[in-house]
């Protein structure tokens, strides 16, 4: 089984060869010291002060998560973790997740067959078996994702919370409501955009408040790289487990390619600027000789307008034999700089002028010590253990309403506005917290196996 935490594809990119791999990466334990400000608790009293996880959703990105967890127990914020719990709505999945992750981990994965569960209620009984303290991680589909986490901070459970955090602008409001609740109650809810946890972002950040690159004029991110079509459904599989399968592919599980995979780049956007955009507008479409049947586009192109007027585009390619980026550059009005780099890296350096070249870096900050993965699992744990405040369920929400935005804009080809996006009422599933597996998907294929595809001047989804 491979373990990786974007997404899965029929093809691999340079994200799924190398990103999140599993063995490798919970194989390293960096140096501790990268992670400024995490307070290493002192002294661990007689009682039975474990940290006891559900993994609610057991795929690559969950797994993943688990051995970041235990880098982080191991490491900067010292102390006893476990998981606890499992659950899916994929039985074989969560099968072969255990067996690799007991493999791996041996006594620390602490779930006996009684604490396996599987169906779409199985996520409330992980949750019920969590005590105050403990973290429910909501790492499945996005579209199940608000549910999961109301229930979660209505038992008074930390929450962490992978991307994307909801696929439709009423769910995003859900995430951003139930962040409310968990306030009030002291819960921390940490959401799976690594990249704010980044040491040499943060320092890049305070430079560029610092003033070192002038009036931020333009903000541009780039994620290109060869996406495969999915595969054709096995005769014997039900249509519904199908599009979970290839979450990816289908806008009600997931949000769509797009807007789960560059809900990276587009909050690195939002950080850059410390604000949210107030319109977008864009681009995309396929190729002629696509023969993917599923709901994404091949090429995406975005632009979102902030108040002052600056511009932020986002440029997306899944087409393979082309020209690859990942990577966010920053335009000020004194100079350049790059923001991050291939698969999420910490590439951050400010260049003597406008020109992007090697030979005209100015700073660069240092190879990190550990990925940004581990930090935000060092950062969550030791925010439980010494009572810190954390809670990003507001902020994720609206950094995943922006890049509804630029989704809109693409599908629609309509300029799309905060202000409607953030009021839209539009659902792509609006019974989807009372689904079960004999409910039939709210898309299906037509009689060639091809799903709906948006066409821009005829579409919508906000």
């Amino acid at each position: 089984m491979t373990m990786k935490r974007e997404s899965q594809t029929s093809k691999p990119g340079p994200e799924r060869s190398s990103r999140r791999e599993f063995l490798r990466r919970t194989g390293t334990l960096a140096a501790a010291s990268a992670l400024a400000g995490v307070a290493v608790p002192s002294v661990h009293a007689a009682e039975d002060n474990t940290i006891r996880l559900a993994l609610i959703g057991c795929g690559g990105r969950g797994c993943g998560a688990i051995g970041d967890a235990f880098w982080a127990a191991d490491g900067p914020v010292k102390g006893p973790v476990k998981l606890h719990v499992m659950a899916d709505v994929i039985d074989k999945r969560l099968e072969a997740s255990h067996k690799t992750l007991t493999k791996e981990f041996g006594d620390r994965i602490d779930v006996p067959k009684d604490r396996q569960f599987v169906g779409f209620d199985a996520y409330r009984k992980a949750i019920d078996c969590l005590k105050p303290g403990d973290v429910a991680m909501l790492t499945g589909y996005a579209g199940f994702r608000p549910g999961q986490l109301e229930y979660a901070v209505e038992k008074g459970i930390n929450v962490f919370m992978e991307k994307s955090f909801a696929t439709d602008p009423p769910a995003a409001r859900r995430v951003i409501k139930a962040g409310e609740a968990a306030e009030k109650k002291n819960l921390k809810i940490a959401a799976g955009l690594m990249c704010r946890h980044s040491v040499n972002r943060h320092a890049l950040i305070k430079r560029i408040r610092d003033g070192e690159l002038g009036e931020i004029l333009l903000v541009r991110a780039y994620r290109m790289e060869p996406v495969g079509p999915v595969g054709p459904k096995p005769a014997d599989e039900s249509e519904l487990l199908w599009q979970f399968r290839n979450f990816i592919r289908f806008l009600w599980v997931a949000g769509g390619l797009y807007a789960e995979m560059d809900i990276h780049q587009i909050d690195e956007i939002c950080w850059i600027k410390g604000e949210n955009p107030v319109s977008a507008h864009g681009v995309g479409g396929r190729t002629a000789t696509n023969t993917d049947p599923s709901q994404n586009l091949d090429s995406f192109a975005a632009e979102w307008t902030f108040a002052d007027g600056t511009k932020a585009t986002d440029v997306v390619r899944y087409i393979p034999g082309c020209f690859n980026e990942f990577v966010t550059f920053i335009h000020g009005s004194k100079c350049a700089a790059q923001f991050s780099g291939a698969i999420h890296a910490g590439t951050s350096q400010i260049y003597k002028d406008q020109r992007i070249a090697k030979d005209n870096i100015a700073w660069k900050a240092p190879n990190e010590t550990c990925t940004s993965w581990q930090a935000e699992w060092a950062v969550l744990l030791d925010s439980i253990r010494n009572d810190k405040p954390q809670n990003e369920a507001k902020r994720a929400a609206e950094s995943n309403l922006v890049d509804m935005m630029g989704r809109a804009a693409i599908h629609s080809g309509k300029v799309i506005t905060w202000d409607e996006a953030m009021a839209s009422n539009f659902q792509f599933c609006p019974d989807i917290d009372k689904m079960n597996y004999d409910t039939k998907p709210p898309i299906e294929p037509d009689a060639n196996g091809r799903y709906p595809v948006p066409v821009p001047g005829a579409w919508s989804e906000i």
